[in-house]
């Protein structure tokens, strides 16, 4: 009798271990013996997955505070790299934290361990000099996104275009009034939603124009009302005296969490740059991009990154979809003339939701399923 299928999988934080999640349920409904071990979150533990080392120790972001860990994790990779090669899985797949795992992956797949790693870093984006490095280190690239595919065929790098978890879990149409009700909003009348980013910093930059951009709105037409969704307290009471700082500043209902509820009850979207403007897409709402970095950060990106557009909307059509602001370009009067477009242009506020139709459908398909059955296919099963 064969003995069961193993596999490594690691996954760096909450988002890898909802896509790991999403993995081992896939992967044992065609094999119901398969056995998983490495690290993963909650979600993952639940499902039997047996977590080396507690996840939370991968999950350190920025610039800095990865350097003060960087011993306690070099240290944690070693012991994870003997530890697969002393009791080798059928494969591993490293989900994202790619600086931890494409190390580990090239260790293991020059030992004969297969590899998979399951969300593709931002080598399209910048230092593409990288992807060499990455087609070294893995048997299979499985990306969430087409381009992203279209990017590693170009470069000879085994790849599968599995699609995004989120276009599976949002339906294809929302109820605005039933969001609306889930919030206590009225149901009648144009909202705009204000979504500023999740980190301190996006908050910090960025209030100070999506409150003059409201205010600006509300100058042209009185009859607009404004909500906002936060990721957390620190960021709503960032927000709060931002509000209570600008002068004539319309009333603005803030609220913890519900930013997707939030935007499926808007008419519009006015949004950071990041995953909540593919949330925004799916929910098919008409949106206003915005980001402001530090002003060295800006710099650098200038240098480094070469994309033609930075949301991720216009990167998935191909095309300046929605509009986007970056840096001294958002201001409030040109957000809020924006906002103001994709509230009354209907022809072109209709075109634009087709598209975002046309993109969550070539997303949407059973991304967790496509990723189990190519790691069973480089796994041999």
């Amino acid at each position: 009798m064969s003995r069961p299928l193993k596999i490594g999988i690691i996954a760096g934080e909450a988002s890898g271990d909802l896509l790991g999640a999403g993995l081992i349920e896939a992967i044992r409904a065609r094999v119901p013996e398969a056995r998983f071990e490495g690290i993963g979150g909650p979600r993952m533990q639940a499902l039997g997955c047996e977590s080396l080392y507690p996840m939370e120790r991968l999950s350190v972001m920025g610039l800095i505070e990865p350097l003060r860990h960087l011993p306690g994790l070099l240290a944690m990779r070693r012991a994870l790299l003997r530890h697969f090669l002393a009791s080798p899985p059928d494969v591993f797949v490293g989900i994202d934290a790619p600086d931890f795992n494409l190390a580990l992956e090239r260790r293991l797949k020059a030992a004969g361990i297969p590899t998979v790693h399951y969300v593709s870093p931002s080598v399209w984006a910048w230092r593409r000099y990288r992807v060499r490095k990455i087609g070294r280190s893995l048997d299979r690239m499985l990306t969430l996104f087409p381009f992203e595919a279209d990017f590693y065929s170009e470069h000879q790098v085994p790849v599968t275009f599995v699609g995004h978890p989120l276009a599976d879990l949002i339906p294809m149409r929302t109820d605005t009034a039933a969001a609306r009700r889930q919030l206590g909003l009225p149901e009648e009348g144009p909202l705009v939603a204000l979504l500023p980013g999740s980190r301190m910093g996006e908050v910090g930059r960025l209030a100070g124009p999506f409150i003059e951009a409201a205010r600006w709105c509300r100058a042209q037409r009185d009859n607009i009302r404004f909500a906002a969704a936060f990721a957390n307290a620190s960021t709503r009471k960032l927000f709060e005296e931002a509000l209570q700082g600008q002068e004539g500043a319309p009333d603005i209902r803030l609220l913890d969490g519900q930013a997707r509820v939030l935007m499926a009850a808007a008419d519009a979207v006015l949004v950071a740059s990041g995953t909540a403007t593919l949330e925004a897409m799916l929910i098919k709402r008409p949106m206003v991009v915005a980001y402001r970095m530090a002003p060295l950060g800006y710099r650098l990106a200038r240098m480094l990154v070469k994309l033609p557009w930075y949301s991720l909307p216009n990167l998935l059509a191909g095309e300046r979809l929605v509009p986007e602001f970056i840096q001294d370009e958002a201001t409030g009067e040109a957000l809020g003339a924006a906002l103001l477009r994709c509230l009354e242009d209907q022809p072109g506020r209709e075109a634009v939701l087709k598209r975002f139709a046309e993109i969550h459908a070539r997303l949407r398909g059973g991304a967790s399923a496509r990723a189990a059955a190519a790691v069973l296919e480089v796994a041999g099963r």
